[in-house]
């Protein structure tokens, strides 16, 4: 069974598409086959995975939101260096789509049609959000299985969160009532400090399993990689950011039973 994950979390800066990217590259090695959505404007995905220059006209995630008919997304997907792993990329065209959309016709649901059609192609879909609960996020809720949501170990993170739970309560009540969260990964931390602690403990004592064991390290090879257009594995397998998405990915892995998807090979 196809999972559909949205990468969501309105704050800016706590590492979504860090996790969109290497996530899907380490379930990729997994031997999984993995499909990314950049549906965020600034199309840091798309730049980060060395994907820009190859980005054809007309196929992008902007034109799958706003055309009138649904399209197939088969000649959006770029083949990217982690085999069994592919991007329906963004571009500047997606600054815009937020005002467009507004007047277009089941505004919040556009996306969805277009993922299903992927469905049979693919173990996972991974999107990636921009960073605002406006009709672009709303549109990866309403298409999606499950919510992704990284935040990073700070107090504001943990009103963020409280913001986006109840938007996808909210989402849960009128549009998409199967949504569900996927889990919650603490980014960048740190537990040398008491408010990297203190905030992860109140996370984990509210969301309890919910909340990924794996914990994101602050990693420079984190940060290097999108420069190189590679995911963290790629660059620098033996990196604790690359080490702790792979780590992540297993655990992913365990939480779905072993009928819906084969057992991983990490």
């Amino acid at each position: 069974m196809t999972k559909i994950i949205a990468v969501a979390n309105q704050k800016g800066g706590v590492g979504k598409t860090t996790t969109a990217i290497n996530l899907a590259a380490s379930l990729a090695m997994a031997d999984r086959s993995v499909l990314l959505v950049d549906l965020d404007p600034q199309s840091n995905l798309t730049s980060g995975l060395g994907l820009t220059a190859r980005v054809p006209d007309g196929a992008t995630v902007y034109h799958a939101l706003t055309s009138d008919q649904v399209l197939d997304p088969v000649p959006f997907e770029l083949v990217t260096e982690v085999t069994g792993l592919r991007v329906i990329p963004a571009d500047r065209n997606l600054t815009g789509a937020e005002v467009e959309l507004v007047a277009l016709p089941n505004r919040e649901a556009r996306l969805r049609p277009f993922l299903q059609q992927a469905r049979s192609r693919y173990d996972f879909i991974l999107v990636d959000t921009p960073p605002s609960l406006g009709l672009l996020t709303l549109n990866a809720l309403v298409a999606a299985d499950s919510v992704l949501i990284p935040m990073n170990c700070e107090y504001f993170a943990l009103e963020g969160l409280a913001e986006l739970t109840a938007t996808i309560a909210r989402v849960q009540a009128g549009l998409n009532p199967d949504l569900t969260l996927e889990g919650i990964l603490l980014t960048m931390a740190d537990s040398r400090t008491l408010l990297g602690q203190g905030v992860a403990a109140e996370v984990r004592a509210y969301f309890a399993d919910k909340v990924y064991t794996t914990t994101i390290p602050r990693n420079i090879r984190l940060a290097e990689a999108p420069g190189h257009g590679v995911p963290a594995i790629l660059y620098d397998v033996r990196s604790s950011g690359a080490e702790a998405y792979l780590s992540l990915a297993r655990e992913l892995l365990q939480r779905h039973p072993p009928a819906t998807l084969p057992e991983p090979l990490l």
